[in-house]
């Protein structure tokens, strides 16, 4: 009776960490980056939906209330945490899912044990079951944090609040030059002042949805050519660092012109010939400036995909995880 009350126990606490799983699995999926991802994390809040189910159905075989609180709880903490981390950077919040997720199986780990002794196989089962799921989502978690790692860009995005947070957060730990900053003021002012003109004009409506594109061809021409100026000028200076800041600061955006892509001739290829060169680059950085370029000028969802995939596998091989 002493090692089913132990099962009873690991069985509720799993309903309510999974619930907050799935939960977590549902905000994740505004943040997909492509449709793959976003199709994937949908997969995976509907397998965790199946899992309390499964675990539930397991608690009332052994005796177990039933238990209405426990989903609730496990709703409201998924929300809290969902709320908390838009104030911190989005890598601190994949290290709490991938925290969730090695929780998650251990408890399975220790619930197989307990079965194997208390000679329950449904329940060890269904405690292996709960591993291999966790496994898999251990792994994935570490293949996006490498890929953050790397320079991206990952197959999850941070939230507006996120990129201030990750924004502040290498500020106050790394010591930047004075041009560098400088570019930055130039990028984020600019980029503030598109956002809050672009939020403010959607709330016009259809009817402003012309003049809220000419806002916005607008300042987009004027970030460009004040990082362009920016550049040259720190070129001029012999200011290497502040030159490579505006640079950076106008691959992210995409605003680079076809001679400055890793690739040659890359606005004159096929779209197939466009993939396989892609898979041929070896470092997250010219993968990123091909993304950015396509997301801004040509939007080919294909090679996106593959420049994305591309940039999983570089992120599985520095972490040692098999392709």
């Amino acid at each position: 009776m002493a090692d089913n009350t132990k099962i009873i126990n690991q069985l509720r606490a799993l309903v309510l960490l999974t619930q907050t799983e799935e939960q977590v699995a549902r905000t994740r999926i505004s943040q997909a980056r492509t449709e793959a991802v976003r199709r994937e994390l949908t997969q995976n809040a509907d397998h965790a939906a199946e899992r309390v189910r499964a675990i539930t159905d397991q608690l009332r075989a052994l005796g177990g209330v039933p238990d209405v609180v426990t989903p609730a709880l496990g709703r409201l903490s998924a929300v809290l945490k969902a709320g908390f981390e838009q104030v911190e950077p989005l890598e601190e919040a994949l290290l709490q899912d991938l925290s969730l997720e090695h929780q998650l199986n251990d408890r399975a780990t220790y619930l197989k044990v307990l079965a194997e002794q208390a000679e329950l196989p449904r329940v060890r089962a269904l405690a292996e079951r709960l591993q291999t799921a966790h496994k898999a989502t251990i792994e994935w978690l570490t293949v996006v944090l490498a890929e953050e790692a790397m320079g991206g860009p990952a197959a999850l995005q941070a939230t507006a609040f996120q990129r201030v947070a990750g924004t502040a957060a290498r500020a106050a730990n790394a010591p930047v030059r004075f041009w560098a900053n400088r570019v930055n003021e130039v990028v984020e002012s600019v980029q503030q002042r598109r956002e809050e003109a672009g939020e403010r004009l959607s709330e016009a409506g259809d009817k402003a949805s012309s003049f809220t594109d000419a806002v916005r061809e607008t300042l987009t021409v004027g970030r460009s050519a004040a990082l362009r100026r920016a550049e040259r000028i720190a070129r001029r200076e012999g200011n290497r660092e502040a030159a490579q800041a505006a640079r950076t600061a106008r691959e992210e955006l995409g605003d680079v012109s076809a001679d400055e892509l890793p690739i040659k001739g890359y606005d004159s290829l096929s779209t197939q010939d466009a993939v396989k060169a892609v898979k041929e680059l070896r470092t997250a950085h010219d993968i990123r400036v091909i993304i950015r370029y396509e997301e801004t000028h040509k939007k080919r969802t294909s090679i996106v995909n593959a420049a994305q995939a591309q940039v999983a596998a570089l992120a599985k091989e520095a972490v040692g995880v098999d392709a």
